[in-house]
């Protein structure tokens, strides 16, 4: 299998990855904005320090 063929793979279980978090939290939180909804994935991809320092207002939400 070429790299390029590897890359193409590991960025699609990425993605998909991606999409599933999404998922869950459009789940969890159905009433939620398109933005809260990208705040709360940035919170679960980057732990809630990180996230507050590159999005401030990710600092307004909950911790459930």
């Amino acid at each position: 299998m070429s790299p390029a063929a590897k890359a193409e793979i590991v960025t699609g279980l990425t993605q998909a990855a991606h999409d599933l978090a999404l998922a869950g939290i459009r789940h969890r939180y159905p009433d939620a904005a398109p933005r809260e909804q990208f705040l709360r994935l940035a919170i679960l991809l980057l732990g809630r320090e990180l996230a507050c320092k590159a999005y401030p207002d990710a600092a307004a939400l909950d911790g459930r």
